[in-house]
């Protein structure tokens, strides 16, 4: 295969979608509770992301961002509107979203004389495959083999303010946390940990940055998970279920935040490509308006529920845990091998953290769909250990 080997063997080709499902070279379908890892909110060839994208593709697909074109300056505005941000950068991917949130933070010290701006973020974190969200990231495995890293970060135990207050020196611009970690275990933290964390950043005159890359889109119950705590970031990242399948990120700021890159500071070829933002505002659109973050929220408890009783009494299943549609099953052995068990099956699912089971269904998902994954990924676990 021509492909390179960073992916490693992958056992199905997929070649159609419909909703929660898609189909394989071979005509099987599976029932899909990954939803392309976060990024199908809408599941799969949804009519008005498919609309938005053939119109705009006959249209205009490319200009550069030189010029203005209609979708971008309709999804900004629809972002920070919903947000509650002054403006919007838009990127291809989640990473490059990050690395302007880092630039934003770097920046921001340089201009208040900190030659070296130093960024806190947590163990467990993950922020992209970029040099610098690489760096910023919290997990060693990842960037074995890539050293040197940049400099300028430092990395405290999640959910833990004291370990931030322990870690800052006075070249600290920024926090930049996820409000629930995903690759690292989809770990939620207490309920007030977001709003201590803004304290703590208006004290120090510290910028906050959230990294809803994932969380996002209302992935967890609200379109944003950070609109749960009651709280604003100075800078919000977004990027995977955005526009439904089509390439983009977002770097939204607000306050000093926003108007620290000016031009010729910071750009993207591609990033706001008119296709692009033409299927994102048909998917904020239909999240909003078929209040698709309330049903997130009301069937991630249905989940987590019916998974607590029918698991209740095996002792290999260390927690089960989760907010929307954003669920971990933690086991106590590491457990890859249930993906493969699962695709058997025809479920699709992924571990993440070694041994945890993660399920990131699309937002569209019925009651039916979801008793189905249930039923399959209760009996893989009981199956795994017997």
């Amino acid at each position: 295969m021509s492909l390179m080997n960073t992916y490693g063997e992958r056992a199905i080709t997929l070649t159609k979608g419909d909703g929660a499902y898609v189909w394989d070279d071979q005509g099987r379908r599976y029932l899909d509770g990954l939803s392309g890892i976060a990024v199908c909110g809408l599941g799969h060839c949804h009519h008005a992301v498919s609309q938005a994208i053939n119109e705009q593709a006959n249209a205009l697909v490319h200009v550069s961002n030189l010029y203005l074109v209609k979708p971008q300056v309709e999804l900004a505005q629809r972002l920070v509107d919903v947000a509650g941000m002054d403006c919007v950068f838009f990127s291809n991917s989640g990473a490059e979203a990050n690395e302007a949130a880092i630039k934003i933070a770097r920046k921001y010290g340089n201009d208040k004389g900190i030659s070296a701006p130093h960024i806190i973020t947590a163990h467990s974190s993950f922020h992209g495959r970029t040099m610098a969200t690489l760096t910023a990231t919290g997990n060693d495995k990842i960037k074995a083999g890539f050293t040197p890293l940049i400099d300028g970060f430092s990395h405290v135990p999640f959910d833990d303010i004291a370990a931030i207050k322990a870690a800052a020196t006075a070249n600290t611009v920024a926090v930049m946390m996820e409000p629930i970690q995903g690759e690292g275990g989809v770990h939620v933290p207490h309920d007030n940990y977001l709003t201590s964390l803004r304290a703590l950043c208006d004290e120090n005159n510290w910028l906050l940055i959230l990294d809803e890359i994932q969380t996002g889109n209302g992935r967890t119950g609200s379109y944003f998970a950070y609109q749960q705590r009651g709280i604003l970031p100075d800078v919000v990242t977004t990027a995977k279920g955005l526009a439904n399948g089509m390439p983009l990120g977002a770097c939204l700021a607000r306050g000093i935040a926003s108007t620290v890159l000016q031009p010729g500071h910071h750009g993207s070829t591609f990033g706001g490509n008119p296709v692009a933002c033409a299927a994102a505002c048909a998917t904020v659109n239909t999240i909003l308006t078929e209040d698709l973050c309330h049903k997130a929220g009301e069937l991630g408890r249905y989940f987590i529920a019916r998974f607590r009783d029918a698991l209740s009494n095996n002792p290999h299943v260390v927690d089960i845990r989760g907010q929307g549609l954003m669920l971990g099953i933690e086991l106590d052995t590491p457990c890859a091998d249930i993906v493969t068990k699962a695709m058997q099956q025809q479920l699709l699912l992924n571990v993440t953290a070694g041994n945890t089971i993660r399920l990131l269904p699309p937002l569209i998902l019925n009651k039916a769909q979801a008793d189905d994954i249930i039923t399959l990924v209760v009996q893989l676990i009981h199956d795994f250990y017997a």
